[in-house]
């Protein structure tokens, strides 16, 4: 179990810095650095020499080498695939040990299923040429991943005692956070994915206005292509705009929700830290994000974006690991 203990907090700090690697790859616009998978030019390597690069011009003509764009890629993939191999790993050791483990042995095999899921998506995401929602549904499947390793990390690390609360309001809203966190960061890879970021480069207004002309039904076919409608035209502002605007709204609804919630937390002794902490990681959340606008996405605050977003996902599974309802005991 030692050992079991110690591979999951290490994956669980991997799958972190994965998310934060994988965002930058994709504001870095190399997604498509490699326009194979899961090799790099039919290598498992970037073409270096002369001789690999006229090999893999002759078997990718019209394609741009970029080497550069082509390594960043190729790292995240390496990265990923010894992720992969140590959930695996993972998945071994609970069980082995599933007599002593302190969580359900479906969460660890979970995880196994969502890897090879992420793996698919990471195919579908070249083959496809960014489409937005298999980019999208990726960086879920990414959050997910992270979500039940810190979950399982916090039950075999984390001793204090559980908080059983009488009243269910507070154990209801912090399990609805859940979702509600998971839909605002769906809402932000849809918005970064469309690359609608600075579809409006002002706030609170956009372009001056509060509810500027949107397009919804094009922002959100989950269907069509990168930049284009569902009829094969490019996509247009307006549509952008739907996008940038329902990200917003969804950001100010999450600063009064978990705003609320951390106020609630902070009478518990047992989970004082932690709502202060939900509450700094928040503020840093809305800060960086109306950076990002006002200085139009300069790289370093557009993946600190995704990093307190991976952040806030981290200290809401470890509230919610640690609130449990009381039930009423039969007559």
């Amino acid at each position: 179990m030692n050992l079991f203990k110690k591979i999951t907090f290490f994956t669980t700090v991997m799958t972190f810095c994965l998310i934060v690697l994988g965002a930058y790859v994709r504001l870095a616009d190399a997604g498509l650095g490699c326009p194979d998978w899961p090799g790099c030019f039919g290598t498992l390597t970037v073409p270096e020499s002369q001789m690999a690069i006229e090999k893999a011009q002759h078997t990718f003509p019209g394609q741009v080498i970029e080497n550069d764009k082509a390594w960043k890629e190729m790292v995240h993939r390496y990265v990923a695939g010894l992720l992969g191999l140590l959930i695996l790993t993972i998945g071994y050791l609970a069980y082995k040990n599933k007599k002593s483990l302190k969580v359900s042995i479906l969460v660890p095999f979970s995880l196994l299923g969502i890897v090879f899921f992420q793996a698919m998506l990471g195919m579908l995401t070249v083959t496809l040429l960014l489409k937005p929602i298999i980019v999208s549904a990726h960086l879920i499947g990414g959050m997910t991943t992270l979500a039940l390793l810190t979950y399982i990390s916090n039950e075999h690390y984390n001793e204090n005692s559980k908080l059983i609360l009488k009243q269910s309001i507070i154990f209801y809203m912090a399990r609805f956070g859940f979702i509600l966190i998971f839909m605002q960061i769906f809402l932000g890879g849809w918005t970064s994915t469309n690359y609608a970021g600075l579809a409006c480069t002002d706030f609170p207004t956009c372009h001056g206005q509060w509810i500027p002309d949107m397009d919804f039904k094009n922002a959100f076919n989950i269907f069509r292509d990168l930049g284009q409608t569902s009829e094969g035209t490019p996509i247009s502002l307006n549509a952008l705009q739907a996008i940038q605007w329902v990200h917003r709204i969804g950001a100010i609804t999450l600063v009064v929700y978990f705003g609320y919630l951390s106020y609630a937390l902070m009478k518990y002794k047992q989970l004082r830290s932690e709502a202060m902490l939900l509450l700094a990681i928040l503020a840093a959340q809305f800060i960086i994000g109306v950076a990002n606008l006002i200085l139009h996405l300069p790289m370093v605050l557009a993946v600190s974006h995704n990093l307190t977003a991976a952040l806030l996902v981290v200290i809401i599974t470890i509230i919610n690991a640690k609130i449990k309802k009381q039930y009423a005991l039969a007559p």
